[in-house]
């Protein structure tokens, strides 16, 4: 049983990590298409704008409650601002 819960973990720290190397949001797009700046949308969602420049250079990713919130303040639907798993 710890050898299978351990293989689980293996693999699911790998998937993470393929997962974090991919450009998974479009936030900046978004943002170029909306004519809007990272410290507009700082504003807009209470968060330093160092956090949003993470965001826009795929450094980081928000978490879903937050990249709804995002979706809401530029008018969009959260799946615009998604890149799909290839």
């Amino acid at each position: 049983m710890i050898l299978q819960t351990n293989y689980y973990l293996c693999e699911q720290n790998k998937t993470l990590r393929i997962m974090e190397s991919k450009r998974l949001n479009r936030i900046k797009v978004v943002l170029v298409d909306k004519q809007k700046s990272n410290k507009w949308l700082a504003e807009k969602v209470g968060k330093d704008p160092a956090t949003i420049s993470k965001w826009v250079t795929n450094t980081t990713q928000p978490n879903l409650e937050t990249l709804l919130l995002i979706a809401k303040v530029l008018e969009v639907n959260v799946n615009e601002l998604v890149r799909p798993l290839e």
